[in-house]
């Protein structure tokens, strides 16, 4: 089946794979929605459309190492367990793929809040500035309150006939928790928010530069800035212009450029050399940024 750009929160469901066990229906489920699916325990590279809706995907059961990436930027790893949340606050597709660490069943809910409640949240939370406010995107966490939401949605999707006016109450209680713990305004995060210490940008810059060939982990990056992942992003995004993902790229082309002028190495050995195993995706990725394929940017120098 072709996969869109974008579709969506009633579509979704047919392009994550597995079997779905169970998806709300019917009028109940106006200003939330929710389906149940058991997942595949090896998935190679699934692309996920867009959706309008924020969601919310929340492992109900299982462990899996999980990776994920928009366009071609790298991979970011994490290792999710029952109870692991993401949040996704739309706009954009993006890939992912995992492998399952148990024998368990692994199966996640994903929850889709309707944008006009959202908005009635954020409103209640942020007041005049809310018309600015958004919520953030975020991967791998988890919050004890949330999950004790998720629970009593999950019991109502599993009954026979759901309850509307249970299903007002949990949807609007989801929606203010994600509005006062999740959400943040334009202002907050371009120019209420403290700068990453010169010292720790360089200490990470450099450590960048001396390691292209490692492939990219956020986690590790924020671990040496001692910086949640979000945060250490944004921060790292205000004060090089860049996301730490596209800083490495440009690392490895800036990189590869040299050796292709400096060297007689092969591309293969230069795009092993800068951190690309498949020297195809090498090529691509190099004349994309370059404008040039690798052995016409040589004959150039």
């Amino acid at each position: 089946m072709p996969i869109p750009e974008t579709t969506s929160a009633e579509a979704l469901e047919l392009y994550v794979g597995g079997k779905c066990l169970r998806a709300s229906r019917g009028q109940a489920w106006r200003e939330i929605k929710a389906w149940i699916v058991d997942l595949p325990h090896i998935v190679d590279t699934l692309h996920v459309p867009s959706v309008s809706e924020p969601f919310l995907a929340w492992t109900m059961s299982g462990e899996a190492e999980f990776q994920e990436r928009e366009g071609d930027r790298p991979w970011i790893t994490h290792r999710i367990k029952k109870g692991s949340f993401f949040l996704t606050s739309g706009g954009a597709p993006y890939d992912c793929r995992w492998k399952a660490a148990a024998s368990e069943p692994f199966q996640s809910m994903a929850v889709f809040i309707e944008l006009p409640l959202l908005q009635r949240a954020l409103e209640e939370v942020f007041k005049g500035d809310a018309v600015h406010a958004r919520l953030k995107d975020l991967s791998a966490f988890t919050d004890v309150a949330l999950n004790s939401l998720m629970e009593r949605l999950r019991d109502e999707l599993m009954r026979r006939k759901a309850s509307p006016l249970f299903l007002q109450g949990i949807a609007q209680a989801i929606a203010i928790h994600l509005a006062r713990n999740y959400a943040e305004t334009a202002n907050e995060s371009r120019s209420g928010s403290p700068s990453l210490p010169g010292y720790k940008l360089r200490q990470i810059t450099d450590w960048m530069a001396e390691n292209i060939a490692e492939e990219f982990n956020l986690d590790r990056l924020a671990a040496q800035a001692d910086l949640s992942k979000f945060y250490f992003n944004r921060l790292f995004k205000t004060a090089m212009g860049v996301s730490p993902s596209r800083h490495q790229i440009n690392l490895r082309m800036d990189a590869a450029r040299r050796l292709l002028r400096e060297t007689k190495k092969s591309v293969m050995e230069i795009a092993l050399d800068v951190g690309y195993a498949n020297p195809s995706h090498f090529a691509q990725l190099f004349r994309r940024e370059s404008g040039l394929p690798p052995s016409d940017y040589r004959q150039q120098r």
